[in-house]
């Protein structure tokens, strides 16, 4: 390796080291203002960099391994879905998270992963060839900014993930590969062991899954995938991203059938104790790419760093205004409030909601469909009055 040279993401694997992954850049910037709640599409990469260069470098400080392009649902057809328009095209909002990603990576030792997401055109039934050429285009525009590696992230059904992985791993760069399922396996009811399989064998050097989900429930879904692949006879690394959020009440679609779904999400929000708990089940469970999606924020990613400090030798930058299990509170000007300076106060909390009259845990949508039904063919034209109505009235009907 050259000298100054970073050592890239497969070589820090393989040594063994820790990868903190970074948080949701769609929910963090949607609750920030530059990102609309619905197509959750990152036109923000160029229309105000300086948001996005400002949430990469929080996530650096507090811990990150590595800056994802923001790329999520940055392919051309969901960029133009039901009619959402567009300042920048395709090209140069994926140019421009590139160039985000790249500049921060290189204030610290962290990487640039370029990633490609679930698309309209696979649930809409387009064909291999059509959907292989919108990831395409997408990764084109990564190799030519040379970003460190690829993730096919976000993906309910393991067959359009094996078309990116596919597609990405012809660039020769590594290939992570992140599904969106839990347990039950993806929305075809294939199994997470049988589905990481698939994933690797279709050229994925790292699998696991990301969003959804909460911690628990996504590193029991990782833990079956690696058991798939060993059963198999194959290797892999694992990786694992999930929610910040509490959802033990979610069924196989994860908490998108919530019906806090997504302005309502906040009282299920993971503390930063509940994030050190799950990166020591997922270090246990022999996850090293251990990461969050989204509402995941920076001080999460920081509880991430700082509960594997001492396997990875250091604490992040972040942690410098950060006591250890609340040690800061030893300052505080309140007798009570220095008394909870303790890791046993905050390891055995119970945090209360302040909300008497709501309830602990609810009732998900269960719709039942997926790619091929016809309530999720996707078009160019805005929603129409007609289909919304459609859908209200079929809302109350499955909800009385």
């Amino acid at each position: 390796m050259a000298p100054g040279a970073k050592k890239g993401i497969l070589e820090r694997l393989d040594g063994g080291e820790i990868v903190i992954g970074d948080g949701g850049f769609v929910f963090a910037l949607e609750k920030r203002g530059y990102v609309k709640a619905g197509p959750w599409t990152p036109e923000a990469a160029a229309e105000h960099p300086e948001a996005v260069r400002q949430l990469h470098r929080e996530f650096l400080r507090a811990g990150s391994s590595v800056m994802q392009t923001f790329t999520f649902y940055a392919s051309d057809d969901k960029l133009e879905n039901r009619g959402h328009t567009q300042s920048f095209t395709g090209q140069q909002i994926n140019e421009a998270a590139c160039d985000l990603a790249r500049e921060v990576a290189d204030e610290g030792d962290a990487l640039v992963a370029g990633g490609v997401s679930q698309t309209p055109g696979y649930l809409s039934c387009k064909s291999e060839d059509d959907v292989k050429a919108i990831f395409k285009k997408q990764t084109d525009v990564f190799v030519e900014k040379n970003v460190d590696f690829l993730i096919a992230e976000y993906y309910e059904h393991v067959e359009e993930a094996e078309w990116a992985v596919q597609v990405l791993k012809s660039t020769g760069k590594p290939v992570a590969a992140t599904l969106c399922i839990g347990p039950e396996g993806d929305l075809n009811g294939v199994s997470p062991g049988d589905c990481a399989v698939r994933l690797v064998k279709a050229g994925a050097h790292i699998v696991g899954v990301n969003c959804h989900f909460d911690p628990e429930t996504c590193v029991k879904t990782v833990k079956m995938m690696k058991e798939g692949v060993e059963k198999a006879g194959l290797k892999a690394h694992y990786m694992c991203q999930p929610l910040a959020y509490h959802t033990p009440d979610c069924n196989c679609q994860g908490f998108i059938d919530l019906p806090e779904f997504p302005f309502g999400l906040e009282p299920r929000i993971l503390t930063r104790w509940d994030v050190q708990k799950y990166a020591r089940e997922a270090y246990n469970a022999g996850i090293r790419y251990i990461g969050g999606c989204c509402g995941f924020e920076p001080y999460h990613i920081r509880a991430l760093a700082e509960e594997l400090a001492t396997e990875r030798g250091f604490l992040p930058a972040g942690s410098e205004k950060h006591g250890n299990w609340g040690a800061g509170l030893e300052m505080h000007t309140k007798p009570w409030v220095r008394a909870r300076a303790r890791r046993d106060y905050w390891e055995t909390l119970k945090p209360a909601s302040g909300r008497p009259l709501c309830p602990s845990m609810a009732s998900p949508d269960g719709w039942g469909v997926t790619k091929g039904h016809a309530d999720l063919m996707q078009q160019k034209e805005a929603t129409s009055q007609e289909q919304l109505k459609a859908l209200f009235d079929k809302a109350n009907k499955n909800r009385h």
